[in-house]
């Protein structure tokens, strides 16, 4: 049997409702990139999910026990389509404040877990 596990992240979208628009747009069922999904699929991401409030963003994987997050880095700074996507949706996203040096998507960190 296979564990998942999961990782979260945030990042802001510009605050502009024009951009915002042509974001969801580019991330509509079917819109995005095959490219870019076979990239996420490859890593070992089983399941991505992002979500919107205000401008603020929310992106929740789960990953199957291949994945590695600095494996997956460097596959993508390898691959010149997710190069080109990424560089794509730099028009419509912005760092959060506290985000390290070219940093885009921030770690989040758990705080509580319901135990039943």
């Amino acid at each position: 049997m296979s564990t998942s596990r999961r990782f979260c992240f945030s990042c802001d979208l510009k605050d502009d409702s024009q951009l915002m628009t042509e974001y969801k747009a580019y991330h509509a069922q079917g819109k995005v990139w095959p490219e870019i999904t076979q990239s996420i699929k490859d890593a070992g991401v089983v399941d991505l999910q992002i979500y919107l409030t205000g401008n603020r963003m929310f992106m929740i994987m789960e990953v199957d026990e291949t994945f590695d997050p600095s494996k997956k880095a460097e596959m993508d700074a390898n691959n010149p389509k997710v190069q080109e996507w990424e560089e794509l949706m730099w028009k419509y996203q912005q760092a959060l404040p506290w985000a390290k040096e070219g940093e885009k998507w921030v770690p989040m960190e758990k705080v509580y877990k319901l135990d039943w």
